[in-house]
């Protein structure tokens, strides 16, 4: 990541011919019409509306269009059922609105422009020094006082230190092949991005991911081939640093240690000159975790993991939802940023459905000024951050990158000038991590995963910064709809995910057992019984659960204390509050594992108005007057 702004930018689709329209205004000479930008949209169709024929589904597509005066073009599949149109003459956004509601369409969406998530262009960010920092890899490293948000991969490789059979995608700018500490890490991987104006390697689709850089220039906004909203930069070399980080060669005597240490990195990639395109991103989605692409060659090493550092503002998108769940079915984890623009709401993928979305901490714990939050994030991890608003970068993210302005320079690593910051960091971390876990046990499910992850993660600290940083809240808009910022706070588990992420406790879990609570209802409230279960806890594979013992450690003057045994534990609390419970799961054989949980209580529901019988009160017959004299005016207008 470089130290540019992010903004989150959908860009203006202004190639091809825009629509003339010949208007006949009296004696006045005939003008062409304003041009709209050229429309792409992502539409799926409902399987019982339309049958797999591709020919028949094509040619309805474009009777569908001329319905809505779009002369509709199908540009190719990107799935099922599912195909990318482009129209001119009409937004993307007012074609999808359109074509969404037709009958038997599942959604319509705009093939939307995605940004790699930089960090914004912050004097606390941007500030330098000399090489280093002093602290190294400090993020990989046991917690102690003074980095209490390290994720402790170091005691993890105890344990396993990754395997070659399990594959990380990394869905990005490209990789630079000639770093050297990538060497023997990268497999082939592809190149989905089909403009050769963004991609800027001089073609379109092809078998080399290599990363040509991504520099803006001025004269690439001027002859549109990038939207008018983006600016002139230099190239990122995103992709490379991301790999790095989670695969780069490790105890080779040179350079930087990977979390994954022994995982296998498949470079694809989607991003080139401004960001990518959303119908790109769902194919190279799919192909990375060997699902089919129409007229690319299937993938022989299919990722168990795909990283996402990148995103794009607004609700997780239907085409993201949809692609997001085929690669979830095939067994994948998919793990995303959370953005960064300063606590605004979390970015798109991060937000969808099924996804590990990782918000990012300072080395103290607290979240970092630039990282987003929000109740769709699952966990949160080291982001880098500076520290001081002059010298060198205290605690940057170490990682492999390349020196090259533009065009690609000498390999290079990151450090405490030239510094990465960013939740573009925290994310390949947490997909790292996940790759130990499926390399310690290869049948566990991407739900499985993300359960483990949550379980095992470290709490957030809620003491130890700077006077005045409050608690985190829920992502804030002003009067006017503008996101407020949030910068530095101290994160929960409603704003930042379960805790902060553990490669240790995660790989012990994952190699052992994990302890789970779940409750029923999931939103406690006063005098309502609440049951607490166990059963959902992740045993070995053959093992059963023999044992469980349940502990109130505190009530909180809402439940009494005292203990139980057996898979569930019913309680019911006298009133709102919270309280903590504690539980030990013991195997079929003999291996135990314990957690416990602050459950917050809610008010009880005030009882619903009576619907009985019994006198109306005057305020309510007052009402039914009025209502009964609005009808009758109603009434008296008609013809």
């Amino acid at each position: 990541m470089s130290r540019t702004s992010l903004s989150h930018r959908l860009a203006a689709l202004a190639s091809g011919l825009g629509m003339v329209v010949a208007l006949a205004l009296q004696a006045a000479p005939a003008q062409a019409a304003p041009r709209v930008a050229d429309a792409r949209v992502i539409i799926k169709l409902d399987a019982d509306a339309y049958p797999l024929d591709n020919d028949l589904l094509d040619r309805q597509l474009v009777v569908m269009g001329r319905r809505h005066a779009a002369s509709l073009a199908v540009q190719r599949p990107l799935g099922e059922r599912v195909r990318l149109v482009t129209a001119s003459g009409i937004s993307s956004a007012a074609l999808a609105q359109r074509l969404a509601a037709e009958p038997g369409v599942a959604y319509a969406v705009p093939d939307a422009r995605v940004r790699r998530l930089d960090v914004p262009n912050d004097t606390r960010y941007t500030s330098g020094g000399a090489a280093g920092p002093v602290v190294g890899q400090w993020y990989l490293k046991p917690p102690d006082n003074q980095v209490y948000a390290a994720i402790d991969a170091q005691t993890a490789w105890d344990t396993t230190r990754g395997s070659a059979s399990v594959v990380v995608a990394v869905l990005d700018s490209g990789v630079r092949y000639d770093h050297p500490d990538l060497a023997g890490k990268l497999l082939p991987g592809y190149d989905f991005i089909r403009d050769a104006r963004v991609a800027n390697d001089g073609d379109g689709r092809d078998a080399d991911p290599s990363d040509p850089g991504d520099w803006v220039t001025q004269a690439d906004i001027d002859s549109g081939i990038v939207g008018a909203d983006c600016k002139p930069e230099d190239s990122s070399w995103h992709g490379t640093q991301v790999s790095g980080l989670i695969g780069a060669a490790t105890n080779n005597g040179v350079g930087i240690a990977s979390v994954g240490r022994n995982v296998m990195v498949l470079p694809v990639r989607v991003l080139g000159k401004c960001g990518g395109l959303v119908s790109d991103i769902v194919e190279a989605m799919r192909w990375s975790v060997g699902i089919a692409v129409v007229g690319v060659p299937a993938n022989p090493t299919p990722a168990r993991v795909i990283n996402l550092s990148l995103g794009a503002d607004g609700v997780c998108s239907a085409a993201f939802a949809d692609a997001i769940a085929a690669v979830i079915a095939q067994g994948a984890v998919v793990v995303a940023s959370a953005g960064n623009s300063a606590g605004h709401a979390v970015v798109s993928p991060a937000n969808c459905a099924g996804v590990i979305g990782v918000g990012g901490v300072r080395h103290t714990g607290t979240k970092v000024g630039f990282s987003d939050l929000g109740s769709e994030l699952s966990i949160a991890a080291p982001a880098g951050n500076c520290v001081d608003l002059t010298g060198p970068c205290q605690y940057p993210i170490l990682t492999t990158s390349n020196g090259g302005k533009t065009t690609p320079g000498a390999s290079i690593y990151t450090d405490s000038t030239n510094f990465t910051v960013g939740t573009s960091f925290s994310a390949p971390l947490v997909a790292g991590t996940a790759a130990l876990l499926l390399s310690a046990r290869p049948g566990l499910t991407p739900a499985q995963v993300k359960q483990l992850l949550e379980g095992s993660a470290f709490p957030f600290p809620n003491s130890g910064a700077e006077a005045g940083v409050k608690q985190c809240t829920a992502p804030q808009t002003s009067a006017s709809g503008t996101p407020i910022d949030q910068l530095e706070c101290y994160c929960n588990t409603a704003t930042c995910g379960a805790g902060l992420l553990d490669v240790r406790a995660a790989v012990v879990a994952a190699t052992t057992a994990l302890a789970v609570i779940q409750l029923s209802p999931a939103s406690p409230q006063a005098q309502q019984a609440l049951t607490l279960d166990a059963r959902g806890s992740l045993l070995q594979a053959g093992r059963s659960i023999a044992t469980v013992v349940w502990t109130i450690t505190d009530g909180g003057g809402i439940v009494n204390p005292g203990s139980a045994s057996g898979p569930t534990f019913s309680v019911t609390p006298s009133g709102a509050g919270s309280f903590v419970v504690a539980v030990t799961v013991s195997d079929s054989a003999g291996v135990s594992a314990s957690t416990s949980r602050l459950v917050s209580v809610a008010a009880a529901s005030p009882p619903p108005p009576s619907s009985g019988g019994g006198a109306l009160g005057g305020g309510y017959l007052l009402a039914l007057l009025a209502a009964v004299l609005a009808a009758r005016r109603v009434v008296s207008r008609r013809p």
